[in-house]
């Protein structure tokens, strides 16, 4: 193994002081494990975190970004018993967060896999044997990297907390990847799923993956009415809440009685203020969700092996294009931006 490793990071905050150069490979104490990174994958947190924003600690410099990632265990430290050299892994993004009811330090985001630990987009990563997380057997690096934030919060959303049953209705919202693993999802679970958002292409694309019904939300603004008529009245039984701000409201309205509405983005504002007496009227819920927990991710790799799910990826980059892949993010991708470390980039938006 070469003692030194081309890696991103940043010396002060902002995507231009992004800067790739060779830096010390990390080495292993008692149970860790280093992995060798076959390809990263970026969610708009991590756009967040490489600007300074988001974390109300900030992660010390030099730092090194992005949560997802997936690869191949190289070296496991003493006393590590669950995973082996050679074992294709991704990590668990909350490194304390294993099981059951989800840790104080999550509070604060301290205990993070990308911020405020050392992210992913280097070559070899060090994380607690802990968190590691073996990856689908039917999946490439490229589409593993994908699951550990975008796919378990939908996950933990849908199958988890309140999980959808058959013949519910389910509303996601845009086509980053979050909500398309919400209608992957769903439909496994034999819900139907309506979509919405402000692009007619967008809206072709994802009726073809098997949306149920499609809403332009500038068409149809607002979009709350198209979903009620849609549903003859009753509702949505689970709203995946990506936008924020003024959104909830129209969400509030769309949601079923005794629904649910699972509070993940914040895209347009990270405050809102709705009527309260709506929901309570429905006995609805509005359950904020931060991803999930290891063993939520281990039920995920199963159901996702079992059903032959294969996430979309919008586009693949290389890792010398990190800063292109973030500007494309910025865009508004149909599923995932994917950093491959093993091959060319790739457009997957016509696949």
């Amino acid at each position: 193994m070469p003692e030194t490793m081309k890696s991103w990071h940043q010396e002060a905050f902002g995507l231009d002081n992004l800067l790739l150069s060779e830096r010390p490979i990390p080495s292993v104490g008692e149970g860790e494990i280093l992995v060798r990174v076959r390809a990263a994958s970026l969610n708009y947190r991590d756009r967040l975190v490489v600007d300074g924003q988001l974390l109300p600690v900030l992660p010390e410099m030099p730092f090194t970004p992005v949560s997802d990632f997936a690869g191949e265990v190289v070296e496991i430290g003493e006393t590590v018993k669950r995973v082996r050299v050679g074992d294709r892994v991704a990590g668990n993004f909350w490194t304390e967060w294993l099981d059951g009811p989800a840790p104080l330090e999550m509070i604060n985001h301290a205990a993070s896999l990308g911020g405020p630990y050392q992210g992913a987009l280097a070559e070899y990563v060090k994380i607690p044997a802990s968190v590691a997380v073996r990856i689908p057997a039917g999946l490439s690096f490229e589409e593993a990297s994908t699951l550990p934030v975008a796919a378990l919060t939908a996950w933990h959303a849908l199958a988890e907390t309140n999980p959808a049953r058959p013949g519910d209705i389910v509303l996601v919202q845009g086509t980053g990847g979050v909500s398309l693993f919400g209608l992957q999802f769903a439909k496994e679970l034999g819900a139907r799923v309506i979509a919405t958002s402000r692009s007619s292409e967008k809206l072709d694309r994802i009726a073809a993956l098997g949306a149920w019904k499609t809403i332009n939300s500038i068409e149809a603004a607002p979009w709350d009415e198209r979903a009620q008529e849609l549903t003859n009245g009753a509702g949505v039984n689970h709203i995946l809440e990506v936008i924020g701000g003024s959104n909830l409201t129209s969400s509030a309205i769309a949601v079923a009685p005794e629904g649910t509405i699972s509070l993940i983005g914040f895209l347009e504002s990270g405050n809102f203020s709705l009527s309260s007496v709506p929901l309570m009227l429905k006995r609805a819920r509005i359950q904020g969700v931060s991803v999930g927990h290891r063993a939520s991710f281990e039920r995920m790799v199963r159901f996702v092996e079992e059903r032959s799910i294969h996430p979309v990826i919008d586009e693949i980059f290389s890792f010398d294009e990190v800063p292109k892949a973030f500007r494309r993010l910025e865009q508004g991708a149909f599923g995932k931006i994917v950093v491959s470390l093993e091959g060319q980039s790739r457009d997957r938006r016509s696949s």
